[in-house]
């Protein structure tokens, strides 16, 4: 069963950037749509961005429209979000999981999330 594994959270200054890291195990994710998730302190679990199979698709939520970029790389088995412009309100645990690309909902294959705080 495919296994997803997020990294590269941290602590970053407020305009800063980050890039996450969703790899998988066990199985390839190369026909499966991958998104990100976040959810942050006393707040209900959000859908980020998402991802076709093939990577010619994609879904932002709109706080993130045009700071946030998703890509994949099917030969190495991850997906990626760069994260540029970080505001404190970006501050959550981030999730990757299969998800639809449409509804930006996650599925299953869920990680166990990576930390991301932004703060001066």
């Amino acid at each position: 069963q495919l296994q997803l594994v997020e990294s590269g959270g941290g602590l970053v200054q407020p305009g800063g950037s980050l890039r996450l890291s969703c790899s998988a195990s066990r199985a390839t994710l190369a026909t499966i749509a991958i998104g990100w998730f976040r959810q942050a302190p006393g707040k209900e679990r959000e859908g980020v961005s998402c991802i076709s199979g093939e990577g010619d698709s994609t879904n932002y939520a709109d706080s993130v429209k045009g700071r946030f970029t998703i890509s994949r790389d099917n030969a190495k088995n991850t997906v990626y979000l760069q994260m540029t412009s970080l505001k404190p309100e970006d501050t959550a645990v981030y999730y990757c999981a299969a998800c639809h690309v449409s509804l930006l909902r996650g599925t299953y294959y869920w990680g166990q999330g990576t930390q991301v705080t932004v703060s001066s």
